[in-house]
């Protein structure tokens, strides 16, 4: 894939940099902070297949990043972004998930060291599918039961539409869990049941699962 990297440290920038090149992406331009994104962006012959962003960078350390990577996505809908966080921005992450589930991914910078989930969650955002680290996802979820529309799911249908959060495929999350892709899917229909998602008709039942999952 054709990538655009955005980090202000260095260190770490220079380790994706050689990662993601020995992985044989092409490095289309690696820089430190959003205005040199979305310089490198306009500047690039065609839109990237993905931007890999941190959420705060210079001059404020803010949400800098973030804010970049929804330019970017309004101005260039294809381009996939993921982005990199040190800690769970609870608000960032929402905003993100919930302006589009197409090729869009937030992962905490850990999950940076463990080389195939990163690299298996960058395949997934740029073949335009989602990823979002299973922390990130924990804590968006976690709600108090009394106020709780999902409080009608077993732990099983929890754990289902959890790893969906998460931007998996039917047969990933059966892979997940150690059940077959058969089971994933009776799952997947009673979530859409109890949800009441059954006969919702011109949206993705799943993307709205997944949010109702978020704002319960």
């Amino acid at each position: 894939m054709r990538l655009i990297l955005a980090e202000d440290s260095t260190l770490l920038r220079e380790g994706l940099v050689r990662l993601l090149a020995e992985e044989g992406h092409e490095i289309v331009a690696a820089v430190g902070d959003a205005a040199a994104l979305l310089a490198a962006v306009a500047a690039a012959p065609e839109p990237p297949d993905v931007v890999i962003v941190d959420v705060r960078m210079p001059p404020t350390h803010t949400d800098e990043g973030l804010r970049a990577a929804l330019e970017i996505r309004r101005g260039h809908p294809g381009v996939g972004v993921l982005v990199l966080s040190q800690y769970v921005e609870k608000r960032y992450a929402t905003e993100l998930i919930t302006a589009d589930t197409t090729g869009v991914g937030y992962l905490l910078k850990d999950r940076v060291a463990q080389v195939d989930e990163f690299l298996d969650a960058l395949e997934r955002i740029g073949a335009g599918g989602a990823a979002f680290d299973p922390e990130v996802v924990r804590q968006l979820l976690v709600r108090s039961s009394h106020a709780d529309p999902l409080s009608r799911l077993t732990p099983r249908e929890r754990d289902v539409l959890g790893h969906m959060a998460e931007g998996r495929t039917n047969a990933a999350v059966a892979d997940q869990l150690h059940i077959s892709q058969s089971a994933v899917e009776k799952h997947v229909n009673a979530i859409f049941d109890k949800l009441d998602l059954s006969h919702t008709t011109g949206y993705s039942r799943r993307v709205l699962a997944v949010l109702r999952y978020l704002g319960s």
